[in-house]
């Protein structure tokens, strides 16, 4: 734990550009936007930040998990942070002293980080003047009954720092029409590790190790997917695992990029081969105790992890040994020709799977988004809400967290329930994931 603010010398908070995956897993969750990004690195603003170390567990990797003892008034700052390939080695005393003069002196530690237990942090009414914020009810803890989880099999501070798998398959899973460009190219890849092993469990995630360089002659950092498939395989079985990977052609702004790690990959042929680290994630896991319930809210490739979990349950349903509980998919995208997985989500029974779409960019429609549906489904989901064995799952992009968040909290106030009360409790028994990009 870092010492106060006001403080000479503080335990900085960092993170290894080595080790991070940008996964943008901090970023999210951080409850004072502490945290920002560039094309490159993660980075932590010392000013910003308040050490409530609620980031930490939630690493896929440890890389948040990093600090540098360092003089206040000399601390690292954004703009240093953002040109590193490495952390820098921690100062000696004597450098600290040489930087500040005499006058430093090491804080005294009022509080350990064994000592700092995050709180959820109850928001204001949402309809008042402070911002809703989702990121207080993330949950940073797996469900009780999810698989154990391996991580960090394979990567820069592991034995082996990559693992080849070979390319089996290469589908494209959004409509081709002539309402479909190259904004909807996503593709399904598998990929297979023959004998080399990599347990994975749905909710996870790889790292893709693009080949070649950057601009400046650097080597590509890994580039994190969520696994599309169930933890025996895309094909059971057999050593494999498969992901939903989007054309990466612009920018959040529109402006026109290239991106190197989803052109690369939807890309390549049959027989190919891709370096991979990982796996990654020990919370975004799936409930496995019979009749639990999973509520499953994404937005365009945030389907992988929901494809992934779907798949392991309707194996389990067709071999008869497992008596699963209420599935529900709230579906978003611009339009359908852009929905991934749109034609075989149609052939799911509907005794299995309760299937909502919400397209904001249909032609001649009105803009409807996930929580537009969600709100549709306010009686179902005020009942799952109350019950302990239902999991919440929202993958996707960013701008959709607090619109689903904040629709959970209408429902369960509109019920008569206490989001308050009902709110940490989702944080704290594992019940609510949000994993946004």
């Amino acid at each position: 734990m870092n010492a106060p603010a006001e403080a000479a010398v503080i335990k900085q908070h960092l993170i290894d550009p080595e080790i991070c995956i940008r996964c943008n897993t901090c970023e999210a969750i951080c409850p004072v936007q502490a945290i920002t990004h560039d094309s490159r690195n993660y980075v932590v603003d010392v000013d910003k930040c308040n050490w409530c170390n609620d980031c930490i567990s939630p690493c896929p990797t440890g890389s948040i998990d990093n600090y540098r003892t360092m003089p206040r008034i000399k601390a690292y700052s954004l703009a240093e942070q953002l040109t590193w390939d490495n952390l820098p080695a921690e100062l000696s005393a004597a450098e600290r002293a040489a930087l500040v003069g005499d006058a430093v002196a090491e804080p005294a530690t009022t509080e350990t980080e064994a000592e700092a237990e995050p709180a959820v942090e109850t928001p204001v009414d949402p309809t008042g003047q402070d911002t809703f914020k989702s990121a207080a009810y993330g949950a940073t803890i797996p469900p009780w009954s999810a698989a154990h989880a391996y991580t960090n099999l394979y990567g820069p501070k592991a034995a082996q720092k990559t693992v080849t798998a070979t390319v089996t398959g290469n589908v494209r899973v959004t409509e081709v029409g002539k309402q479909a460009g190259h904004d909807y190219d996503t593709h399904h890849i598998v990929l297979d590790f023959g004998t080399m092993p990599f347990p994975v469990l749905e909710g996870q995630s790889i790292g893709i190790v693009p080949p070649g360089t950057d601009a400046k002659g650097r080597p590509h950092h890994a580039r994190q997917y969520s696994i599309a498939s169930p933890r025996n395989g895309e094909r059971p079985g057999y050593n494999n695992l498969s992901l939903t990977i989007k054309r990466v052609l612009e920018d959040h702004s529109g402006q026109p990029v290239r991106g190197v790690a989803s052109n690369f990959m939807c890309d390549l042929q049959v027989g190919d081969q891709v370096e991979v680290i990982g796996p990654f994630g020990t919370s975004f896991l799936m409930p496995n105790h019979p009749k639990s319930n999973i509520v499953m809210i994404c937005t365009g490739t945030g389907s992988a992890p929901m494809r992934a979990m779907t798949e392991w349950r309707r194996r389990l349903r067709a071999s008869g040994k497992f008596e699963g509980g209420k599935l529900m998919l709230f579906f978003g995208a611009r339009t359908k020709e852009e929905l991934p997985y749109f034609g075989p989500l149609q052939n799911l029974p509907k005794d299995f799977i309760d299937i909502h779409f919400a397209f904001s960019r249909t032609p001649g429609a009105p803009k409807r988004y996930v929580q537009d549906a969600m709100r549709e489904r306010a009686a179902d989901l005020a009942v799952l809400l109350q019950d302990s064995n239902t999991y919440f799952y929202v993958c996707g992009l960013k701008s959709m967290e607090e619109g689903v968040v904040l629709a959970l909290h209408d429902v369960a106030t509109q019920a008569g329930l206490n989001w308050d009360t009902l709110g940490a409790s989702l944080k704290r028994e594992g019940r609510l994931h949000l994993e946004t990009y």
